[in-house]
């Protein structure tokens, strides 16, 4: 199961255990935990710095597409 927002950022809900870690990297506080699983708050204030991919020991988030 793949969630896809806006090309930018994708997260694999499948694989998120829901750690926080990628929440508490994430610079600009464009993720949050929601029902235990990774979700994007305000993918507008996402600078793709990569942070989220690089922390996320399940290799659950990532940054794709345009």
């Amino acid at each position: 199961m793949k969630e896809i927002k806006n090309d930018k950022l994708i997260i694999e809900k499948n694989l998120c255990k829901g750690c926080g870690i990628c929440v508490a990297f994430c610079p600009k506080n464009v993720l949050e935990i929601k029902d235990k699983k990774v979700s994007i708050r305000d993918l507008d204030s996402c600078i793709q710095c990569g942070l989220c991919e690089l922390r996320c020991p399940d290799y659950a988030i990532y940054l794709g597409g345009k």
